[in-house]
């Protein structure tokens, strides 16, 4: 008994160091082509978003950021992007760390013209297994991850590469936003 209680504590003790590494182990790894986590959020004025729902009617840019000055100068590229692709169905949601009223000002400043929520305690970072903002995750109709884009790039290169993959997304040519962008400031 002794002899075979000795060779099973090895094996016990592996089971039990492996069972609790695979507990510290998200249960699914956020990556290019898995499918997205289940997300939930309200908007500033209560309505419930669900990206399940957003998905089951086509692709969706996700973009976790905030109101710096880096995330500021992207802005219009990602805007660029959502009026590219919005009437081929890319649905583009911004989710902020920021608080309520401050995210409400910046919004109207800025004209945002897609849907956006707030979430100061970042608890959209961890559903989506990030620390890096802002992370863009572009999602395909249905709900499989497509890009993960993260990073502050205010030279709008970033940007050109989630519309180069939005567009193959929804099936249209690519709009160069970083050009976009520029020709507006031109004309201003």
């Amino acid at each position: 008994m002794t002899r075979l209680l000795g060779r099973s504590l090895p094996a016990l003790a592996l089971t039990c160091a492996l069972t609790a590494y695979a507990a510290d182990l998200p249960a699914d790894k956020v990556a290019v082509g898995a499918r997205a986590p289940a997300f939930r959020i309200k908007t500033a004025d209560g309505k419930s978003i669900d990206l399940a729902e957003l998905t089951a009617r086509g692709p969706v840019l996700l973009r976790l950021t905030c109101g710096c000055s880096g995330c500021d100068k992207e802005l219009a590229y990602f805007q660029q992007i959502h009026d590219a692709y919005k009437a081929q169905g890319l649905t583009s949601l911004f989710v902020f760390k920021e608080p309520d009223a401050k995210v409400a000002k910046y919004a109207g400043d800025k004209k945002l013209n897609m849907l956006y929520a707030v979430d100061e305690q970042g608890e959209s970072w961890k559903v989506f297994q990030t620390k890096t903002m802002p992370t863009n995750f572009l999602i395909d109709k249905g709900g499989k991850i497509l890009a993960i884009a993260a990073g502050c790039d205010p030279s709008g290169l970033l940007a050109n590469r989630v519309s180069e993959k939005a567009a193959k997304a929804v099936g249209t040519d690519p709009v160069n936003v970083k050009n976009k962008v520029e020709q507006g400031k031109d004309k201003k």
